[in-house]
């Protein structure tokens, strides 16, 4: 977790979220995973998310060969 943002008051990262809502886990499973965890939360989650994508950074995509 080294530098990583975390959800106060758990072990869990931002990173960890996103990547559990963007393979389909849903909502409710993640809550009842995650006793700690609260849609306030998550939603704050994906607050951070947006506006780190807003950032004036470039990220270039490439397509990785199968």
């Amino acid at each position: 977790m080294l530098g990583k943002p975390v959800i106060a008051g758990t072990r869990l990262t931002a990173e960890f979220i996103l990547e559990e809502l963007a393979a389909g886990t849903p909502v409710e499973q993640l809550l009842e995973s995650h006793p700690r965890l609260t849609r306030e939360a998550i939603s704050a989650v994906l607050n951070f998310a947006a506006r780190a994508l807003k950032a004036d950074v470039i990220y270039p995509l490439t397509r990785q060969s199968a």
